[in-house]
C-alpha cells in the first residue's frame, strides 16, 4: 500500500510541476483572495489583525478545493479512470498517494500565505510550533477529505459545481478548529482559548477521513 501510494503521489507531484497549475492558478487565486480581505477591512486595522486566522483558513479552503478538482480531473480523461483502476495498485495506496500529492501542494501554498498574512495584515509571527502543528494536522484532514469527495464527484458531469457543494460543508469544522488554534497561537482570539483541544479536534478529523478514504476508495473508484 504504502509503495503504491508513493508511486501515485510521485505522479501527481510530477505532472504538477510540468503543467504549473497549482503555482499559475491555484496560488495566484489563494493570493488574490487574501488581497480582497486586506481591501475590504483596511480602513480598520485592527479588525484585519484579529481576522487574520479565520481570513487565512477561508483562502486555504477555497484553494482546496481548486486543488482536489485539479487531482481529481488528472484521470477524468482518456480512459485514465480505467487505467488506473486496472492497474493493480491497491486503491488504498492510490487514495494516500493523491491525498498526499494533494497535501504536499497545500503546505507550500500555506507557506506562502502565511508570509502574505503577515505582510498585508501587518501581523506579528507568534506561536510557530503551534502553528506548524495546526497547519499540518489542518492539511492531512483537507487532503483526506478532499480526495474521497473528489472521487465521489468525479463521475458525474456536473463535477466541478458540485465538489464545492459537497466538500465545504464538511470541512467547516476544520475552518473552525483551525481558526480557533491559530487564534490561540497569535494571541488575537478569546483570551483563555486552549489550542490543544482544537488540534486534538483536527486530529480527530483527519483520523476519521484518512480511515474513510482508506476504505471506502476501491469501491468509489469501481463506481466511478
Amino acid at each position: 500500500m504504502w509503495r503504491d501510494a508513493l508511486l501515485v503521489a510521485g505522479k501527481d507531484l510530477r505532472v504538477e510541476a510540468r503543467s504549473r497549475v497549482a503555482t499559475n492558478q491555484v496560488l495566484p487565486f489563494a493570493v488574490l483572495v487574501l488581497v480582497l480581505f486586506a481591501f475590504a477591512l483596511e480602513p480598520d486595522r485592527g479588525v484585519l489583525r484579529t481576522a487574520a486566522a479565520g481570513l487565512f483558513w477561508v483562502a486555504v479552503l477555497l484553494a482546496t478545493v481548486l486543488a482536489v478538482s485539479r487531482s481529481a480531473a488528472l484521470e477524468s480523461g482518456d480512459g485514465g479512470r480505467d487505467a488506473l483502476r486496472l492497474s493493480g495498485l491497491d486503491p488504498a495506496g492510490v487514495f494516500l498517494g493523491k491525498a498526499g500529492a494533494v497535501a504536499v501542494q497545500l503546505v507550500a501554498l500555506e507557506l506562502v500565505l502565511g508570509v502574505g498574512v503577515v505582510v498585508l495584515y501587518d501581523l506579528e509571527p507568534a506561536g510557530l510550533g503551534t502553528l506548524a502543528v495546526t497547519a499540518l494536522v489542518a492539511t492531512l484532514g483537507l487532503a483526506a477529505a478532499g480526495t474521497l469527495y473528489g472521487a465521489l464527484a468525479s463521475g458525474l458531469r456536473v463535477r466541478e459545481t458540485l465538489l464545492p457543494l459537497l466538500l465545504l460543508p464538511v470541512v467547516a469544522p476544520v475552518l473552525l478548529a483551525a481558526t480557533r488554534a491559530s487564534e490561540a497561537a497569535l494571541g488575537t482570539g478569546v483570551v483563555g482559548i486552549d489550542a490543544g483541544e482544537w488540534v486534538g479536534l483536527l486530529a480527530a478529523f483527519a483520523v476519521v477521513y484518512l480511515a474513510a478514504g482508506v476504505i471506502a476508495f476501491g469501491p468509489l473508484l469501481e463506481e466511478g
